[in-house]
């Protein structure tokens, strides 16, 4: 199969991306603009939510290129679901708890956790199902 036959699902390909490209300028914020601000703890946290937020951005585009070379499609793209969510828990928490303090954010995070857990279970089952 050529590169010119391939089609990449749109969704998990550019939500992908997006989110990279923005990891990327949160981790400029947090090594630069930061270190003023937060504790050594805080740069920590937020570059724990800058690496996860990588993987899975990287994760998303994964599941669009499988997808592209004939992996089961639904399974793939609920994984794509579920990596995003866990970006936006697991992450988006994070950030949040280390530039507004609002502690009530810390439960928040183990859920985004379990979303990844279960982005990458669906992996093994498209796997499994190819």
């Amino acid at each position: 199969m050529t590169a010119e036959r391939l089609s990449l699902p749109r969704f998990p390909l550019v939500t992908g991306a997006l989110l990279a490209l923005l990891a990327v300028m949160a981790g400029a914020f947090g090594a630069h603009g930061l270190r003023a601000l937060v504790t050594e703890r805080g740069l920590e946290v937020f570059h724990t939510a800058v690496s996860y937020q990588v993987y899975h951005s990287l994760a998303l585009i994964l599941v669009a290129m499988l997808v592209a070379l004939g992996g089961p499609r639904r399974w793939l793209l609920a994984a794509a679901g579920f990596f995003l969510a866990g970006i936006l828990l697991f992450s988006g928490s994070l950030y949040l708890l280390v530039l507004t303090g609002l502690s009530w954010l810390g439960p928040v995070t183990p859920l985004g956790g379990l979303c990844f857990m279960i982005g990458w279970g669906l992996v093994v089952v498209a796997g499994l199902r190819r």
